[in-house]
């Protein structure tokens, strides 16, 4: 049987080990999603690192409503819910970015890379 208040518990009871893990595990997969963005990988590899990306984003942000559920309510948990907020944007800007026939962003970095400096 699945129990909202022993996983909101579980969650209040672990959260130095689950930010530990979540902090740069959203980092580091929103990174990856961005670097896909650039270098154009299959449709594959760039929706499952935003899936993962978007996974981890959640959880942080379902960790953070289990503190305010109980009334912590802190600077921490408004920086967690900030960065969450933040990576779950990126990666769905990147969703975007990819379906569009021309994305700007590409564009600047080939333009960048084609600059000549004398």
């Amino acid at each position: 049987m699945f129990d909202i208040i022993s996983l909101g518990e579980f969650s209040r009871n672990n959260c130095v080990g689950i930010c530990a893990f979540l902090v740069p595990a959203n980092l580091l997969t929103t990174l990856l999603s961005l670097i896909f963005v650039v270098i154009k990988p299959s449709r594959w590899k760039l929706m499952t690192s935003v899936v993962i990306a978007m996974s981890f984003a959640l959880i942080l942000s379902l960790h953070v409503v289990s503190w305010w559920i109980v009334g912590v309510i802190q600077a921490p948990t408004f920086i967690l819910l900030a960065l969450s907020t933040v990576c779950i944007g990126l990666n769905i800007w990147v969703m975007l970015e990819f379906r569009q026939d021309k994305p700007w962003l590409s564009k600047i970095v080939k333009m960048t890379t084609n600059l000549k400096f004398s």
